[in-house]
């Protein structure tokens, strides 16, 4: 401890409390009871009487309990402080009345072996920490400081405090707040949020920014780019939000260019500047998530002490799970050319496990990317590199991020900075009107950062996806594939032409497949009916490597020579759950009633040889040619990006496509 009254010091992070009702939510705040704890003197997140939490920033620690704060949201991650920072120390300020200690742990990167003992891909282990300090304290309003040095975190690391309560005495922490040097730099952010006719989400959000006070001195405006055809500016509470704002919510309407288009617009807005200023960053925001202000005001302070620009994302909760996120940190697979969380750290439930005891969560991490649903780009960078692939959706980010990387600039994901938002488990998008960009954006993307001979395993890759979708009678998500395999050889050039179309013409043809439409009226659902013996999952297993060849010849012929039974035209063999809709399992079916993920509706699958004839030759030929033709791609893509990406031809493609009608 140290007196630092002297020390010009700034707020880079807020200790603060979920509702009590919200006991995931509350789970990130504090952490779980580790194994060896008694847990009945440990405060249980779960379980906070709603009296005990006193406010967003306070909380009643009972007599003879203990409370951590060694949690996702409240614990201070050192580790990437120290390697990306400029601040060498920092000091934690805890605020109390009562009587009871304070104790500040520290956490190290531990070597973790090979050794996987659980399902999740991680070891299992705790983290390797040790107490730093401790402080009894006792009295109302009572002040206490602690100065910690950021030394030892250069491979990973948290501090975090406890607050143990006097055995007769309750203690109540009043606010605790982490700060470092005030180093002079106050960074202004611009928050671009993209919405298409979700009118009461984005305006939910925009009166979640407003009523955050951390947020005033760095949030310079709110754009929210609308590019539907339900008007934000229509919500009943609009004018609550826009008085709420204070004259920094700018709403602008534009055609329907997808995530990669409104959030270009939200860049271009940024680097053009608005009443002669300019923000010092831009922050995507999608307009489906529940905003946390304080991640906000984390990633712009920690933005503001960065050594080197870099891209500053958060993470994403699922709004269905509030305690599971997503993805610590999320990769590029150069080879596969496939993105994804780094094994081990993907879908981490920490209503199981709290952060103390999940030692991967220690470890500094780099990413290659991170999704757009919030992250903080340097005004900077984006004057530099320029704006996204107009893409519409998917691969957007991560492209960004890439392209990014290539000019020296790194993609920092932050923890303690963190939204939610819906889970891709929730959405189908790999057999709807999606399927189309995963695999046209992934081909682009590929083509212009693969530094594999065409494109390392992209084709053979590309191959996997069309084929599983002709054997698994997806016949719309296959055409939707070919589209896009096509429209990669027409070149950078359209992209733009078809940003506004694209995504209504590939929703227009479903209804020319008996997969295409969704039943949503589960009443009408035909009946289940067979007149042959038919394979349930449970005796479906995936092929190996060595068996792969064999089975798939022998399912090929199946799918092209065998005649359907004549019942499976007018009757599904079986029903079958998302989650049991295997590229294994369908094509062993006839036809079968699959589920959406959303557990609202089903489609109907009938089994086609014709429609497999075509896609497994056209699956051969197209392949053939992107193979011969990558590197003559890779070369009209790399030098069509600086254009195609430019704050001009952007400028144009807002000017050509106006609001909806």
């Amino acid at each position: 401890m140290s007196n630092t009254e002297t020390t010009a010091l700034r707020e880079i992070a807020h200790v603060f409390f979920a509702e009590a009702d919200d006991a995931a939510g509350m789970m990130l705040c504090i952490d779980k009871p580790l194994k060896d704890q008694e847990v009945s003197r440990v405060v249980d997140p779960a379980a906070i009487p709603e009296e005990d939490r006193i406010s967003r920033s306070s909380l009643r620690v009972r007599e003879g309990m203990r409370a951590s704060f060694g949690s996702y949201f409240n614990a201070f991650p050192a580790g990437y402080w120290q390697w990306w920072t400029s601040v060498t120390e920092v000091t934690l300020r805890v605020s109390t009345s009562g009587s009871g200690r304070i104790i500040v742990h520290s956490s190290r990167a531990r070597s973790l072996g090979t050794t996987k003992t659980n399902t999740s891909g991680r070891s299992g282990k705790p983290a390797f920490s040790s107490v730093v300090m401790s402080k009894q304290v006792s009295g109302e309003g009572q002040t206490t400081e602690f100065t910690l040095p950021l030394k030892n975190f250069g491979d990973g690391g948290w501090y975090w405090f406890d607050l143990v309560a006097s055995a007769d005495e309750p203690i109540v922490l009043n606010e605790a707040l982490w700060l470092a040097a005030d180093n002079g730099r106050h960074g202004t952010v611009t928050l671009g949020m993209t919405t298409f006719n979700r009118p009461a989400d984005a305006v939910q959000n925009v009166l979640r920014v407003a009523g955050a006070a951390e947020l005033d001195d760095c949030v310079r405006e709110m754009l929210v780019v609308d590019q539907g055809n339900k008007q934000v500016e229509d919500d009943p509470r609009y004018a609550e939000a826009s008085t709420a704002m204070k004259g920094r919510l700018r709403v602008i309407k534009q055609g329907n260019m997808g995530g990669s288009g409104g959030y270009a617009r939200g860049m271009y807005e940024t680097v053009k500047g608005s009443n002669g200023t300019t923000s010092d960053y831009f922050m995507t925001l999608d307009d489906d998530i529940e905003i946390e202000p304080e991640s906000i005001f984390r990633a712009c302070v920690f933005a503001d002490y960065l050594t080197h620009p870099a891209i500053v994302g958060s993470h994403m909760f699922d709004i269905n799970r509030r305690s599971s996120l997503l993805a610590y940190a999320e990769v590029v697979d150069e080879y596969r050319f496939n993105w994804g969380p780094i094994p081990g750290l993907g879908d981490i439930d920490f209503s199981d496990e709290g952060l103390r005891s999940i030692a991967e969560l220690h470890r500094r991490w780099d990413a290659d990317y991170n999704g757009w649903w919030m992250c903080l780009i340097p005004r900077t960078i984006i004057e530099e590199i320029g704006l996204p692939l107009p893409v519409f959706i998917k691969w957007d980010d991560s492209e960004y991020s890439l392209r990014a990387r290539a000019q020296g600039y790194p993609t920092i994901s932050l923890p303690g900075s963190a939204t939610w938002h819906a889970s891709w488990i929730d959405k189908d998008d790999a057999t709807d009107w999606q399927a189309y960009f995963h695999e046209r954006n992934r081909l682009i993307a590929a083509l212009l950062h693969s530094p594999y001979a065409v494109g390392g395993r992209m084709v053979r890759e590309s191959v996997n996806v069309l084929t599983k979708h002709a054997l698994s009678m997806q016949y719309y998500a296959a055409t939707l594939v070919a589209q896009a395999i096509d429209d990669v050889f027409a070149g950078p050039d359209r992209l733009h032409g078809m940003l506004e179309s694209k995504a209504a013409e590939m929703r227009a043809m479903k209804d020319d497949f008996v997969d295409g439409p969704v039943i949503t009226d589960l009443s009408q659902r035909p009946a289940i009916r067979a007149e042959r013996a038919v394979p349930r999952i449970t005796k479906a297993k995936q092929p190996n490597p060595r068996t792969l060849i064999p089975w798939a010849a022998t399912v090929a012929i199946r799918q092209v020579f065998k005649k359907p039974t004549e019942l499976s035209r007018s009757y599904p063999e079986r029903a079958v759950a998302r989650g049991d809709a295997a590229w294994y399992y369908l094509p062993k079916l006839d036809s079968a009633l699959v589920s959406n993920s959303t557990g609202n509706g089903v489609s109907l699958y009938q089994r086609d040889p014709q429609q497999a004839r075509k896609f497994l030759g056209k699956d051969l030929v197209l392949h053939a040619q992107l193979a011969k033709a990558w590197p003559r791609l890779a070369r009209t893509y790399r030098q069509a990006l600086p254009r195609i990406t430019s704050m001009e031809e952007w400028g144009k493609t807002f000017a050509k496509y106006p609001e909806q009608d």
